[in-house]
């Protein structure tokens, strides 16, 4: 027993220190490169940007199901966006709640026509709206087919060529759209570019503008914080210099629309559309002899509400688990194989070792030394010293991600904000740390047994500099609707 304590002991070490070793890399990566970066956007113009950007017409694709709470809001932000030729398709999927009634009163939406530019097969709709006052918003009304079926809906009657895909609980900031479309200006060969999504929890928003940028005063939505800190400016930045992004969130990405159409569209099999279709992208470019790049971009900002309860959030880390296996096992022949480029050789075999796997050896890990512990079979110093280290690099990896988030963008400006982060930054690891391995060995099972349930998390709505949440009821919003029907059926 004590010669398998120490064969374990072993694998669990070499995990331990190969993982943080990536982590330190692409965090020191992250850093050369966010250095160099935020030296150009000190001389950028962003009205040339805007202007320049502007010249390529892109279409904003948003899904929405039961959304009520925040619709409105998130629309009102993309009518806000300084672009000069976008259109905004919102696709209604089949909600059980009045988001179509909201969009409808709030917009004053009329019965309209579009015809479709492609023809991948989606859920039938069941109408088209578009807003009169506003020319470039258009409403889909389709019955429920996921998410990935929504965006084909709308990829389905985008005209431009580009597409921005996005949630419906996304505020983007006004001159998000073309600082993430500036990649697609300066070189040809990009087909896809995503940016950073932060935590609007606790933020004052105002008319769809994160107007006050403030820490969240639950801690759930404070860990959170801190950890997408640490997947964008840390890891993700580190992944683009290597030229291995596999995965463009689903809340913030442009792409070239054609090249997605003849990729096939989002998988609707699998509840991780967004990383399936960045890496079927990839397979698809390399096997085609396609020059292609697909770029992280850190400046541009979407804002999205996160879950507030560990109930919530462990069915969204479950969900996000299972989209990660059902990706890597989907494209699998992608693993290590050098026909793919760093993509596979470094991205594709880091996912599969330290995401996938890494779970399970990190609970085993747990288990075993305090087993060992419990039994005196392992001694005292030696498990205290291990789990000391282990969170020591936990600390450092969260440290070094407010860090860098201090040294490029600050948008946390209060200093108790920035010392209330560091603080999460060391005890997110006892607990909480914990807790994420576990929803990810859940997401592991689920994914084994074949579930691609979805899920829904409830919407609380972008609170207002008063503390109120948006929208408030709408007096006769189910009367609107009725309206228009009414009007078909005379």
């Amino acid at each position: 027993m004590t010669g398998l304590i120490t064969y374990v002991s072993a694998v669990i070490l070499v995990y331990f220190v190969a993982l943080n070793a990536v982590y330190m890399t692409t965090s020191l990566l992250a850093f050369l490169h966010l250095k160099k970066y935020v030296r150009r956007l000190e001389s950028l113009h962003i009205r040339d940007l805007v202007n320049a950007a502007g010249g390529i017409p892109i279409t904003l694709v948003v899904p929405a199901f039961n959304e009520a709470a925040g619709i409105v809001e998130s629309v009102r932000s993309l009518l806000t966006l300084q672009y000069s030729d976008y259109d905004i398709i919102v696709v209604n999927d089949g909600s059980t709640d009045d988001t179509l009634e909201r969009l409808v009163d709030a917009f004053e939406l009329e019965r309209s026509e579009r015809t479709a530019s492609s023809a991948i097969t989606t859920a039938p709709l069941r109408g088209v709206f578009r807003a009169e006052r506003h020319p470039n918003l258009w409403v889909i009304d389709k019955e429920n087919g996921g998410k990935a079926d929504s965006l084909n809906a709308g990829l389905n009657h985008s005209r431009t060529p580009l597409f921005c895909a996005m949630d419906a609980d996304t505020l983007l900031e006004p001159e998000a759209l073309p600082r993430l479309v500036r990649p697609f200006l300066e070189e040809r060969k990009t087909i896809a570019a995503g940016g950073i999504v932060r935590i609007a929890n606790g933020c004052d928003v105002e008319g769809g503008i994160v107007r006050k940028v403030l820490l969240p005063s639950n801690m759930v939505a404070r860990f959170q914080v801190v950890e997408y800190l640490r997947a964008f400016l840390a890891t993700r930045v580190g992944w683009d210099v290597l030229g291995s992004t596999l995965i463009i969130s689903g809340a913030f990405g442009v792409f070239k629309r054609g090249i997605v159409v003849d990729a096939g569209g989002f998988a609707t099999d699998t509840v991780g559309e967004d990383m399936e279709l960045v890496v079927r992208l990839h397979r698809h470019c390399r096997e085609n002899d396609i020059d292609y790049r697909i770029n992280f971009v850190p400046d541009p900002v979407a804002w999205t509400e996160a879950p507030e309860d560990l109930a919530s959030l462990g069915k969204q880390r479950d969900r996000w688990q299972r989209g990660l296996v059902q990706t890597l096992w989907r494209h699998r022949e992608m693993f290590g194989n050098p026909l793919y480029g760093p993509p596979a050789i470094i991205g594709f075999t880091y996912y599969t070792i330290f995401e996938v796997i890494g779970p399970v050896i990190e609970a085993f890990g747990f288990v075993i030394f305090l087993w060992a512990l419990l039994t005196g079979i392992a001694p005292m110093s030696y498990v205290l010293a291990f789990l000391s280290l282990s969170i020591a690099a936990g600390v450092a990896l969260s440290v070094a991600a407010v860090a860098l988030e201090e040294l490029s963008f600050r948008r946390y400006t209060r200093p108790a904000d920035l010392g209330r982060m560091i603080i999460v930054a060391f005890i997110e690891n006892i607990g909480y740390r914990q807790l994420s391995t576990w929803w990810r060995i859940k997401g592991i099972v689920s994914a084994l047994r074949g579930d691609h349930t979805w899920g829904q998390q409830e919407r609380r709505g972008f609170t207002g500099p008063d503390g109120s949440s948006e929208p408030p009821a709408i007096d006769g919003s189910v009367g609107a609707l009725a309206k228009l029907h009414a009007a078909d059926r005379n």
